[in-house]
């Protein structure tokens, strides 16, 4: 069903503009329901307001509605704030202007997707009571801005907006790179290696290893899973070795140990810091524990919103793995969901989770957030492979990402 596709592998399409333009009554009319409150009064939206649906022939989408960034007062500079925020995931951006009005207010929000490489559709609503200007449009329509004039009382103009959204979509959201399935190849063998602790659901596998699997069958491999105290007996029974085993990082020792030279290794956490985020800027960020120091401080981001257990991998494991390796105290602050801090500056180091829940485009600008604040940024694989001393063989299905590391060795 379309509604228990990950909001991770949806397309994220953000709807912007002032209050009581028309957003939440253009977000009901694209997906034909009563989404988001609509009122006469301005400031109706307050939180962002997500609808998942399909839309063919794009496939899973999330809308975003959010609150006007023209509110006003203390609760609408909480509101701006998590407006914000929707920029950061933004695969596609969509700005609602009401029809003969356009400011500066219109020309920052465009600057923004602009300055983000956010695609962008520019929708005139309310044209049954006036025309856009005709200068605005020429404008527009240099900087190659997609156009749609509607009404969304009546209706017009609602069939072209869906499908200047089918023609807008990025490229890179059409054309998904595979998760593992270039690494392994047609024909070959992938194991994975799936531990069964208290982090993992009853019943279930977590998402990262569920969409791996699905990778490797839609890339014409084949895989076993298995747990990580049978994965030598497993080895031993093959005729042939893998090409890769992948690991979930808490049993990065244990795995190594049993995997024979010549067979590559990973976890699923790095394979989604390259298919989440850039591989190459976490690996540089890994490499960056070498400088820490006691008492430095260092934030953790979670993207899901999950309730701590007794040895938990982001505020357990990983720090004591860290304060192991730097041989002394660090100072550790935990974010989850959408939050990230404007005083990156103030840490040494960013352990990011594997981001299996998030899209790729909030990942990346974390990163650019990080590069711009002069702080490294990586993720929880990295990290554990890197303080566990086996960075090279984890990198080893990553050539370009092990000769980075290599290099920043020597």
């Amino acid at each position: 069903m379309a509604q228990s596709t990950p909001k991770g592998f949806r397309l994220h399409i953000g709807i912007f503009g002032r209050r009581n333009v028309g957003k939440s009554s253009l977000l009901n009319a694209i997906t034909r329901q009563q989404v988001s409150i609509v009122s006469e009064h301005a400031g109706t939206t307050t939180d962002p307001v997500e609808k998942p649906m399909e839309l063919l022939p794009l496939g899973p989408v999330l809308f975003i509605d959010t609150a006007g960034l023209d509110d006003v007062g203390d609760l609408g500079r909480l509101r701006i704030d998590k407006t914000k925020q929707i920029f950061d995931r933004t695969d596609l951006g969509v700005l609602v202007i009401e029809s003969g009005h356009w400011s500066d207010y219109e020309e920052k929000v465009l600057a923004e997707f602009v300055s983000r490489k956010i695609p962008t559709v520019a929708v005139f609503n309310k044209v049954d009571k006036a025309q856009p200007d005709a200068n605005i449009l020429r404008n527009l329509t240099e900087k190659k801005i997609r156009i749609v004039e509607t009404d969304v009382i009546s209706g017009r103009g609602i069939l072209d907006f869906r499908k200047a959204l089918l023609e807008t979509a990025p490229e890179e959201y059409l054309n998904t790179p595979p998760i593992v399935g270039d690494i392994v190849g047609p024909g070959e063998m992938a194991v994975l290696v799936v531990p069964i602790d208290k982090e993992a659901p009853k019943g279930r596998l977590i998402l990262p290893q569920v969409q791996t699997i699905r990778d490797l069958l839609d890339n014409d491999a084949f895989c076993a899973v298995v747990k990580e105290r049978e994965l030598r007996e497993v080895l031993e029974r093959l005729k042939k070795p893998p090409k890769l085993i992948v690991t979930d990082s808490q049993a990065f020792l244990k795995v190594a140990a049993d995997t024979p030279p010549g067979v590559m290794m990973t976890s699923f956490s790095i394979l989604y810091a390259r298919f989440r985020g850039d591989l190459i800027s976490m690996v540089q960020g890994a490499i960056a524990v070498d400088k820490l120091k006691k008492d430095d401080r260092i934030l953790v981001a979670e993207s899901c919103a999950h309730h701590p257990i007794a040895d938990d991998i982001g505020r357990v494991k990983i720090p004591r793995w860290l304060e192991q390796y730097v041989g002394g105290k660090l100072h550790f602050t935990h974010i989850q969901g959408h939050d990230f801090p404007d005083d990156l500056d103030t840490y040494k180091l960013i352990i990011h989770c594997g981001a299996c829940v998030t899209n790729r485009r909030e990942v990346l600008s974390r990163i650019i957030r990080c590069r711009e604040a002069q702080v490294p940024i990586t993720n929880y694989g990295l990290v554990i492979a890197f303080s566990l001393g086996i960075f090279d063989r984890a990198l080893e299905p990553f050539p370009a990402a092990l000769e980075v590391y290599r290099s920043g060795k020597s």
